[in-house]
């Protein structure tokens, strides 16, 4: 990773993000959740609509449930890429105590890095038996490309031009991740390293799927945060949003 740029002017006043629980429609402008669209569908030989039965029906197979991209050919460096899995042992986040005489509904988790990958998509799959298992996606978009960014590379086709500047935070956005649901940033997409939540000493295995070309500044763009000015909060009671 390489760290760009400490955003402690863009961020001068604390702020706070509340999460909301993740689903296609709210992350559409980030990427993709992948998660199964019909858990009631069990697997026969006849599959309904875009479904299609598999493995001589015994299985129900969903296609193109995330879109992979590649935009190393725009990379300066024009060093090719390969496409990697990684595994990543997240220990959970632990929230942070509230300021002396205050108190609020949740609990509150500290953000002090954004990072993005400019010229690939990057998918994390949790990977635990545990049903309740909850983590934290928090993710930004880009900022109007400017002469504070101007040394960073970035792919040049003009469909990509939104992936170009720092963070926005004042569009920051927060979502509670399930068990069941994998996520993947779309190129560009800023957002914090990944966040398990659970109880502590505990850690959740994500399988990580990506384009690298070994080249830092090309695979890993970081931005530090001011401490104490951006956090998150996660409420218990928060209703799930209607499928």
């Amino acid at each position: 990773m390489t760290v760009v740029r400490d955003l402690h002017t863009l961020n001068a006043h604390p702020t706070v993000v509340v999460a909301k629980f993740l689903w296609q429609e709210a992350f559409a402008a980030f990427g993709d959740v992948i998660e199964n669209p019909r858990p009631a569908l069990h697997p026969s030989a006849v599959a309904p609509g875009n479904v299609l039965a598999a493995n001589q029906g015994t299985a129900l197979k969903f296609a193109h449930v995330s879109r992979m991209a590649n935009l190393y050919a725009q990379a300066p460096s024009s060093r090719p890429a390969d496409a990697v899995m990684n595994m990543f042992v997240c220990a959970a986040r632990q929230p942070r105590r509230p300021p002396a005489g205050l108190s609020h509904d949740g609990a509150e988790y500290a953000l002090s890095i954004l990072e993005r990958h400019p010229f690939t998509t990057q998918t994390f799959v949790p990977m635990t038996p545990d049903p309740a298992l909850r983590y934290l996606v928090v993710v930004a978009p880009s900022r109007p490309a400017s002469l504070a960014d101007r040394d960073l590379p970035v792919p040049t086709s003009s469909s990509h031009a939104k992936h170009q500047g720092l963070p926005d935070l004042s569009r920051l956005r927060a979502f509670v991740a399930a068990a069941g649901q994998a996520v993947t940033y779309g190129p560009g997409t800023w957002h914090a390293p990944m966040m398990a939540l659970g109880p502590p000493g505990s850690t959740t295995d994500f399988l990580v799927v990506q384009f690298s070309n070994g080249v830092a500044i090309e695979d890993c763009q970081e931005v530090t945060l001011s401490e104490g000015h951006l956090s998150v909060r996660v409420s218990d009671g928060a209703p799930r949003p209607k499928m």
